[in-house]
């Protein structure tokens, strides 16, 4: 059987930092990197705190960078962004702040743009068919079904 080498709390500190350094992580990145590393239990919360402390890990910060991320990069809508920082267990508060650093003309600009890709790209089907794969394409990215209703209605 195999066993994971134990890192001494320093070690494992010095390790997160160059791992948060890197890139924002969320709290449950970490947690996750702890036990990968084989950091002892008891260290667990003193680490964590310590990152804190020292500000290489910031929930909010995290939640941020990713919805601006997922958002400007994968094109994502909130709902779907939204649903994956709930599955990091980022806390709601920081989600909510998040969401709020999107652009409202910037996420209209680029459903509309979407749509209209999507929509061109479809021409060989029918009407009806092409309006409903251009909604279900937008849903599935993540966008409000109210929003994804409006804009491919005026097609």
């Amino acid at each position: 059987m195999l066993y994971k080498k134990h890192l001494t709390r320093e070690q494992a500190l010095q390790k997160l930092k160059h791992y948060c350094g890197y890139q924002e992580r969320c709290h449950s990145e970490v947690q996750q990197k702890l036990y990968d590393l084989g950091v002892w239990k008891t260290d667990h919360d003193e680490i964590m705190a310590n990152l804190i402390e020292e500000n290489y890990l910031n929930e909010e910060r995290f939640a941020i960078a990713f919805a601006r991320g997922r958002f400007r990069m994968k094109h994502w809508g909130r709902v779907k962004i939204k649903y994956e920082l709930k599955g990091k267990k980022v806390s709601d508060y920081c989600i909510k702040k998040a969401l709020q650093q999107i652009d409202e003309e910037e996420y209209r600009g680029t459903l509309r743009k979407l749509a209209d890709e999507k929509y061109a790209a479809l021409k060989s089907e029918q009407y009806l068919v092409r309006k409903k794969k251009t909604m279900d394409y937008l849903m599935n990215k993540g966008f409000e079904a109210e929003l994804v209703k409006a804009i491919v209605e005026k097609e």
